[in-house]
């Protein structure tokens, strides 16, 4: 029996085409950027194997540290759920590559790369990025100052003469190598109202000089990742530092009509209940304090929330579905199914699967998570519930003691819980939060030069349609909007 998608529940497993770029300023005038996402598997036929191979390789690279020997610094990375395509270089090439709110560093192929996918089975064209056809492409020494800050000081050995080298290996043994560069990057600048038009800004990346595992594969290749991540080598972090943005960055992503929002600055419309974020956390990390079924609170050990070094609870809106430790999966099923005990439950495709005939958000309770700050984020039936052909439903939620060795005492909350949310990272004020919203719809920004306050409205640059599990998948888009700061 295959898996179809279900009618209210978001693009299991999302990687996004955000077709844009960041920022670069005009001293006189404000400035905001626009971007647009696609779905990954736009016109491709998926089934709930494909999804959950996703997530767990999405999951193994969220529990492992980037390993950076030149310099000692462990970079937590993982899989790129987006991707944009972005100009790069003078005069200016497209590269498609990942957008990933997990890792931090912007890398390409580059020219002369090593075991560098040649195609990609997604229908777009690959390019390598050569620093030499760049008019304003040149290479970092690892005596520049972006070099010593990003490795905690100047490497030992260091020359005038040698490139400032990245290395980053995942936790499903996939690794990239290669050194890092500086050039210009081409976005699309809000001048108004859902007006734009393009700038482009000098960035810091790395030009990929060998891949290994799936970013050798040709079968999602892309041209690199971009991290949105929190460390001072990302592509926020560097143009926060030079006071070009505002470190803040939203998300709305619409699985009822498709399409969505993605915002860089303020979001002064709607207003956003925060959280704190974990400290010393390499992802979104925040204090998941209860969870709440049908009106109860579950009785669970006091400690389940925090477990070892990683702390607190993953916000990632990139992994489909949403993983529990065994502790509080148990007790959260059988809350969830305490008024069906009459229920027969099959196994498709390792997921739990039950027939039920009528609305299960009449039937079924919703579930409550209660966080720091008195933040509750609401996970209705028809969200953790997907439907699969006539009256079979699966759930969504799923026991993380089963996934991995790794992560069976993680709490993460992916797209599942999500949607329909806008959901705003304030890493100046290292809060998190989020409010249950219409995503097709617009939001207003605030530029903090001028005060002037645009509204930016979501994009769809296709018709976007439901998606359904083993039957086709339909184009999901995107449109992601970038505020940021004149300086």
């Amino acid at each position: 029996m295959a898996l179809k998608r279900p009618s209210s529940l978001l693009s299991p497993i999302i990687f996004f085409s955000l077709v844009s770029h960041l920022c670069n300023f005009d001293t006189r005038a404000s400035a905001t950027g626009v971007l647009k996402v696609q779905h990954k598997f736009v016109g491709r036929n998926r089934t709930i194997l494909d999804l959950r191979a996703h997530d767990s390789r999405r999951r193994g690279r969220i529990l492992a540290s980037a390993d950076l020997p030149l310099g000692g610094l462990g970079l937590p990375t993982d899989t790129g759920l987006y991707y944009t395509q972005i100009g790069i270089g003078t005069p200016s090439n497209s590269y498609y590559v990942q957008v990933d709110t997990g890792s931090d560093i912007l890398w390409v192929n580059c020219i002369s790369c090593d075991r560098c996918p040649k195609k990609s089975d997604l229908g777009i064209k690959l390019t390598l990025y050569d620093p030499k056809r760049s008019e304003s492409g040149s290479l970092v020494s690892c005596k520049e100052s972006f070099c010593a800050s990003t490795y905690g000081g100047e490497l030992p050995g260091c020359l005038a003469n040698i490139p400032c080298q990245y290395s980053v290996m995942y936790g499903d043994g996939s690794s990239t190598t290669g050194f890092f560069v500086t050039d210009n990057v081409q976005y699309d600048q809000i001048t108004g109202d859902h007006e734009t038009k393009q700038v482009n800004a000098s960035v810091t990346f790395g030009c990929g000089a060998r891949q290994s595992g799936d970013l050798g594969s040709s079968s999602e290749a892309l041209d690199g990742i971009l991290g949105f991540g929190q460390s001072n080598s990302s592509m926020i972090s560097q143009l926060a530092s030079s006071g070009k943005v505002s470190k803040v960055f939203a998300h709305c992503l619409d699985s009822i009509h498709g399409g969505g929002i993605f915002a860089i600055g303020h979001v002064v419309q709607p207003k956003v209940k925060t959280t704190p974020l974990v400290p010393n956390q390499p992802h979104y990390n925040v204090h998941l304090k209860a969870i709440e079924v049908g009106g109860a609170i579950l009785q669970l050990p006091t400690d389940l929330f925090e477990t070892g070094a990683r702390k607190g609870t993953i916000i990632d809106s990139g992994t489909t579905l949403s993983y529990l430790p065994e502790e509080a999966y148990k007790p959260l099923m059988s809350a969830v199914f305490t008024n069906h005990q009459d229920l027969s439950f099959q196994t498709i495709q390792d997921f739990l699967c039950f027939q039920y005939a009528g609305s299960v958000d009449d039937g079924f309770p919703a579930v409550v998570f209660h966080f720091e700050n008195s933040l509750s984020l609401n996970v209705y039936p028809h969200d953790y519930l997907f439907q699969n052909e006539d009256n079979v439903y699966c759930i969504g939620f799923q026991n993380g003691g089963l996934q991995s060795k790794d992560g069976k005492d993680m709490f993460l909350l992916g797209d599942l819980v999500l949607s329909n949310k806008l959901v705003l990272y304030d890493l100046e004020n290292e809060v998190i939060g989020w409010t249950e919203y219409n995503c097709s719809s617009s939001i207003k920004i605030r530029d903090d030069k001028t005060g002037a306050v645009y509204t930016v409205g979501a994009h769809i640059l296709s018709s976007a349609q439901r998606l359904e599990f083993g039957i086709k998948i339909l184009l999901f888009l995107l449109t992601v909007f970038i505020s940021c700061l004149a300086h």
